[in-house]
């Protein structure tokens, strides 16, 4: 029997967890749930279901794991906890800062439904984070640095888009070579926030809007631009769909550390990613847990999870047998 999915929301991670899902044949796509009228969403799969959002409680019994593909800045805050009530689900949220908080009032929610929740599921928060967690358990004498870019953050553009004033966005993180080349070397630099990453935003904004104003708001907000050196770009909209179309991103996660009965040993770990598409990159990390999900579920576990918690074998359409054979 195959694991019956759900996508709540169905914008680009949303299309490319209906991507990722082909390559898995253990799974099947059941419904795609909107905010839109259900009529006017196209999807890729025939014979599947659009509802409407508000009618995802009557699906309660007919999905296995419901995957949802919102925006961090207001959608999963508020998403996540009222669905682990009802579904076995796994979100991608990534304001770091706000993940301890996050985690609670999901874990709350999941327990109370007897559920399982898996979140901040992705590349960074995600795979990045697997990276620091083995590297800093091996090399504990050391530092961690994490780049991200050069490429668009989803949940940054999201986050500029929800400006009143704002018609579209795109913003890109870019690493500060010098940084990177001083990590690299083993050197160990201290370097702040500031200093190892630019943001870069290309906005468009409405004809009326007060584009001073809505510059403030983007280098000002909290969690996402005040801590960066930013610049804001106001284009045309017929300007970014020629010139920033793709979302493309990446990123590096070094851990630098000392072995030897002196420290007189140096050991750097790089772990990266180029991707051409991180949408379909990250669902394809996100489909990749709903399996783990519905494993432990029908084990009897419930509550809140993160990458942190699942062994790599539960991610795996293959046995035990097999990838002992075949990985170790």
């Amino acid at each position: 029997m195959k694991i019956r999915i759900g996508i709540f929301g169905y914008g680009n991670l949303g299309r490319g967890v209906e991507s990722a899902i082909r390559q898995n044949p253990d799974m099947e796509l059941v419904a795609v749930f909107t905010r839109r009228d259900p009529s006017t969403l196209k999807i890729n799969t025939e014979g599947v279901i659009v509802a409407h959002a508000d009618d995802v409680a009557e699906y309660k019994d007919k999905i296995d794991v419901m995957i949802l593909c919102g925006g961090s800045a207001t959608d999963l805050p508020v998403q996540t906890p009222q669905l682990a009530q009802l579904f076995n689900v796994v979100d991608s949220f990534d304001t770091h800062a706000k993940i301890p908080e996050h985690f609670e009032n999901v874990d709350n929610a999941a327990r109370m439904g007897e559920k399982i929740a898996v979140i901040s599921v992705g590349w960074d928060p995600g795979m990045f984070s697997l990276t620091r967690l083995y590297s800093q358990a091996v090399l504990p004498e050391g530092e961690n640095y994490t780049f991200w870019g050069k490429g668009v953050s989803q949940g940054h553009s999201d986050a500029i888009r929800r400006i009143d004033g704002v018609l579209d966005a795109k913003q890109y993180t870019i690493p500060v070579d010098s940084a990177l080349e001083a990590v690299r070397s083993g050197s160990c630099p201290n370097l702040t926030t500031r200093e190892k990453h630019q943001r870069e935003c290309f906005v468009v904004a409405s004809e009326d809007a007060d584009k001073a104003l809505i510059e403030k708001q983007i280098k000002e907000m909290p969690n996402y631009f005040a801590d960066y050196d930013t610049t804001v770009h106001f284009i045309s909209a017929e300007e970014l769909k020629r010139d920033h179309s793709g979302i493309p991103h990446g990123g590096f996660v070094f851990r630098t550390g000392k072995t030897g009965f002196n420290k007189e040993n140096n050991h750097v770990i790089e772990y990266s990613l180029k991707l051409d598409s991180n949408p379909e990159f990250t669902s394809s990390v996100i489909v990749a847990y709903a399996r783990a999900v519905y494993r432990m579920n029908n084990s009897g576990d419930c509550g809140c999870k993160t990458v942190l918690d699942i062994a790599p074998s539960m991610l795996s359409i293959k046995t035990p047998e097999e990838l002992r054979k075949e990985l170790l």
